[in-house]
């Protein structure tokens, strides 16, 4: 997929429209093994979903390593394409590369269409 498709995909993605941002290659060579996982594990999480640090660390089979994977995903070359913002900290939102209002503005955006939301990650 070619830059121009990326955008057009942003577009539909901040009109409120589901967007499968699974065609796209991320290139994550410079990061360890560890980031690599946890970016990976990352793009599994649905639209309209979110799941925890900790979660997240367990579903790699490191289920005491929440602060490490937030570190990891500080790391994302690829935010949206590859979705961090659906990773929050068990009582709150958590940080963002991009502060933590923006943050919220996209967790509020697939929150806001619920017709759009796929099922969670644990679901069939």
């Amino acid at each position: 997929m070619d830059e121009r498709n990326l955008i057009d995909d942003l577009i539909q993605y901040f009109s409120g429209e589901v967007v499968d941002f699974s065609g796209y290659e991320v290139d994550l060579s410079g990061l360890t093994d560890f980031e690599r996982e946890v970016l990976c594990e990352t793009r599994k999480i649905r639209y309209g979903t979110v799941v925890t640090y900790s979660e997240l660390a367990a579903s790699i089979g490191k289920p005491n390593a929440a602060r490490a994977v937030g570190n990891a995903l500080s790391k994302n070359p690829a935010p949206i394409v590859i979705p961090c913002h659906r990773v929050v900290s068990k009582g709150g939102t958590g940080g963002y590369a991009f502060g933590v209002e923006a943050k919220r503005y996209l967790l509020k955006l697939e929150n806001q269409n619920p017709g759009n939301a796929a099922p969670t990650r644990s679901d069939p």
